[in-house]
């Protein structure tokens, strides 16, 4: 890329964003409707890991996904560590999972001392790719009584961890097919997605155990927070209960049956997700409003193009993402737009890159590889649309 293509985008950045610097990636839009709430909370005196905003934002947050149980975590990095802990992964175990993703999916695999299995992810949707998996399981995994076994390295392939990234809605339908043929039990991380619809299913609904953020950077916030979705009632239970230091209910004594986890979203916070939950729709509108300006202003120029999800998905937009002819005017963009106050960013890292999982067994990734040194995610606060 040359300095003039260079300062092209950047003078098409500029022309639709607002004047004042930084800009930053994403950032929560709060007015009076978190103030009351919060106030409400303080008022109140219930600040910590119980209170009446925890049952409401869980009720109301289950209602909206269309999901039976929604259980309020800490984070949503907390809310897969209790998925992949109710589904049964132990050490050793492999667990398949996208290389394109935020690190936080890989980790909890990695708390209960068990093996990411790095898949490559497709280009229309950014999550992984069926047709590859399928092929790649066809080469590698065998069925040995009624468990799906590694045929390379000897273990128990126990789950399959699907991204929807950037809030796109992954291929579900064929993704659930692959998990069923192969026993994998199917987990959905959906910290991106609250807002996606795939067949007028919410993200999450495709899978027994799925996973929401509500961090910072999310399409609503309560500060830190997430929640695990299940459709299962017992799932659910278990979620509350090892999510709250696995105490069993008394009076006074500290009975606990199990190794739990300090997990549970507090009620101050649960209070700013409420008010956050509300605002959602506009939220989403805004974002939707937000993408077409975006897609517009990039449409005529051939060195950059925002990548289009597939039109019959219903996406949040949580964060848009920019495409370039060419991976070596990737770092030279950044470093404009940052002096310049855009504070764009690049895909994370692959994970194949990180020194901890660069190890791990993985299929060919290659899409990973492209999309990561070609696409930058571009300013997508919902504030922005206006």
């Amino acid at each position: 890329m040359s300095n003039v293509e260079c300062d092209e985008i950047i003078n098409r950045l500029t022309s639709m964003l607002p004047a004042e610097r930084p800009i930053a990636l994403h950032e929560p839009t709060l007015g009076q409707l978190e103030e009351n709430f919060t106030k409400d909370c303080l008022r109140s005196g219930w600040i910590s890991t119980a209170g009446a905003y925890v049952d409401r934002f869980e009720k109301e947050l289950a209602h909206f996904c269309g999901i039976e149980h929604a259980i309020a975590t800490v984070n949503g990095t907390s809310a897969l560590h209790t998925c992949i802990v109710l589904a049964g992964v132990k050490a050793n175990d492999e667990v398949l999972v996208p290389a394109l993703t935020f690190v936080g999916t890989l980790n909890p695999i990695a708390y209960q001392q068990a093996i990411p299995h790095l898949l490559d992810c497709e280009k229309s949707t950014l999550g992984i790719d069926p047709e590859k998996l399928d092929q790649h399981l066809q080469r590698i995994a065998e069925i040995k009584n009624g468990t799906c076994i590694n045929r390379q390295t000897g273990r128990t392939i126990r789950a399959l961890v699907v991204v929807h990234i950037l809030g796109i809605p992954a291929n579900m339908p064929a993704l659930a097919r692959i998990a069923e043929q192969w026993n994998l039990i199917l987990i959905e991380d959906a910290a991106e997605s609250l807002g996606s619809f795939r067949d007028q299913r919410h993200t999450g609904d495709w899978a027994q155990l799925s996973a929401l953020s509500f961090n910072g950077n999310k399409i609503i916030s309560s500060g830190g927070g997430g929640a695990v979705l299940t459709k299962n009632s017992e799932l659910a239970a278990q979620a509350r209960h090892i999510s709250t230091t696995a105490k069993q209910p008394h009076s006074w004594d500290f009975i606990h049956d199990k190794v739990g986890y300090n997990y549970r979203l507090p009620n101050l916070n649960a209070a700013l997700a409420c008010a956050q939950l509300q605002r959602l729709p506009e939220h989403l509108s805004n974002k939707r409003k937000l993408y077409r300006k975006y897609r517009e202003t990039f449409s005529d120029i051939e060195t950059a193009k925002i990548h289009q999800p597939p039109e019959a998905l219903q996406c949040n937009h949580w964060l848009n993402l920019l495409l370039l002819s060419d991976k070596n005017n990737r770092d030279l963009l950044l470093q404009e737009a940052h002096a310049q106050g855009l504070l764009l960013r690049p895909l994370w890292n692959p994970m194949q890159q990180l020194p901890m999982y660069a190890q791990c067994p993985s299929d060919d990734l290659s899409t990973t590889q492209q999309l990561w040194e070609t696409g930058i995610c571009l300013p997508s606060s919902p504030g922005l649309a206006a």
